[in-house]
């Protein structure tokens, strides 16, 4: 029973240690030149957002400013 029992859990512990191995080693493939091309998508989707915000900003100010200028007359 004492061998049963040490050989089930040497069975266990390799699966274990082999299961955390391929784990470790199942990342995705690095590509530099893909990461930069999302860096770059990232870069333009965040510069074109601001310009976007920026915008409508510039507009509740102009806006703001003609209301003020049909208060006083």
């Amino acid at each position: 029973m004492r061998k049963l029992l040490a050989v089930v859990i040497a069975a266990m512990f390799a699966a274990v240690a082999t299961g955390s191995f391929a784990a470790s080693h199942a990342g995705a493939a690095k590509d530099d030149k893909g990461m930069a091309k999302e860096a770059k998508k990232d870069d333009k989707a965040a510069a074109k957002k601001d310009d976007k915000a920026a915008a409508k900003k510039d507009d509740k100010a102009a806006a703001k400013k003609e209301e003020k200028k049909e208060e006083k007359k």
